[in-house]
């Protein structure tokens, strides 16, 4: 696990997973069960730097390195996949794109508060009732020009942390004759008069971190509102995605960890036939696969995080690391079932959470699918 960490990695990584042995994992199971998202963690977040990972240092940020917010990532998720998602969506799909793109102006407003824990946190709204995969042809929310304001109608789904937010960016259609030049992201505060939230998605797990459709009735807010450039908001959204990639592919190795060590925790303590399962080689094999396929994950991982932080184009890593540790992730976590027997079935037990909880990692912020067609397009030389 420590392979080429740094001291100062290991020694983040080693501050933040006491903390979430602490405050993050002893409540995720009354997280999950009561769908409640667990402020009393994420209030004591923002000293430590993880509400605001890789948000610089004049902003109230940690400014951390890539491989060192996955490690964050990962440590969450291996406490709860709920808070680590919300945390997760935070820092990558909402402060991620304020850095990246933002004006002076706008990262002096909204960073200082969100990285802090002053406030509340931050989403993204990309996802419509028509629009999954396909942004390009399927976004119809619209920002209009009036004046000096942005006038946004149109709905959103399955927007992480709109709850429980302050600020969302906004992925809207700017100009109507479309083309990869007709969408942008603006800013909007969630206390905007015209947003209503709708309840929380009953889902299969992840119960904890909020899941909402939000619509914008005439919403208006500030020109000055546009993040980065007009016209540019796909392709800051696929950037987007690509850092967002990298966090899911942690959160998943964090869930398969999780997994794994309580498979290993009731191999040594049930017996069968006279010996606890720990000595039947069914199990030894699990666990072997295990522990092979989380190592080759989560250097996946760090592999894709380093790329990203040297500054150089990482699609291609983050899409396989992506791919990679989410469906190791479920592979794992099915097996650790299996090694509880009927006990991995009932809820008494973390892994049937977990299991739940990894469930969605194959599916948000690209499918498996989607991962395999943007590796192939790259090794094909096709994009």
């Amino acid at each position: 696990m420590d392979f080429q960490l740094t001291t100062e990695q290991r020694q983040f990584r080693d501050v933040v997973h006491d903390f979430v042995a602490k405050e993050v994992k002893p409540l995720a199971r009354h997280t999950d069960e009561a769908a409640a998202f667990n402020w009393t963690a994420v209030h004591k977040m923002g000293p430590l730097g993880l509400l605001g990972l890789e948000v610089p240092e004049q902003y109230g940020g940690a400014a951390v390195d890539a491989i060192s917010s996955a490690i964050a990532i990962e440590e969450l998720g291996w406490g709860c996949g709920s808070t680590a998602l919300a945390i997760a969506a935070h820092n990558g799909l909402a402060l991620g794109p304020i850095v990246r793109y933002g004006s002076e102006a706008q990262k002096q407003q909204w960073l200082p508060p969100l990285a802090t824990g002053q406030g509340r946190l931050g989403c993204l709204a990309l996802t419509e009732p028509g629009a999954g995969s396909d942004l390009q042809g399927g976004v119809r929310t619209t920002a209009v020009a009036e004046g000096d304001s942005w006038i946004i109608d149109g709905s959103k789904m399955w927007m992480t942390n709109a709850s429980v937010a302050d600020v969302v960016v906004v992925l809207c259609r700017t100009d109507r004759a479309g083309g990869s030049r007709s969408l942008s992201h603006v800013i909007v505060p969630l206390d905007t008069p015209g947003i209503t939230i709708g309840p929380a998605e009953k889902k299969m797990g992840l119960k904890g971190s909020p899941t909402h459709a939000v619509t914008f009735e005439e919403v208006r807010v500030p020109r000055e509102n546009l993040l980065g450039e007009e016209g540019r908001g796909l392709q800051q959204t696929l950037a987007t995605l690509d850092s967002g990639r990298i966090g899911i592919g942690a959160l998943a190795v964090g869930l398969a960890q999780a997994a794994y060590e309580e498979a290993i925790k009731y191999a040594h303590e049930r017996r069968t036939f006279g010996q606890t399962i720990a000595h039947h080689q069914a199990v030894q094999w699990m666990l072997a696969d295990a522990a092979t396929e989380i190592q080759a994950a989560r250097l996946l991982v760090y592999w894709a995080a380093s790329i990203k932080q040297q500054g150089r184009k990482f699609t291609k890593e983050a899409a396989m690391a992506k791919l990679f540790a989410t469906e190791v992730s479920e592979r794992v976590c099915r097996n650790a079932i299996q090694i509880h027997g009927g006990y991995g079935y009932s809820s008494e037990f973390p892994v049937e959470r977990i299991y739940r909880d990894t469930r969605l990692m194959t599916i948000g912020e690209g499918t498996s699918e989607i991962q395999r067609l943007v590796i192939a397009r790259h090794i094909l030389n096709l994009t």
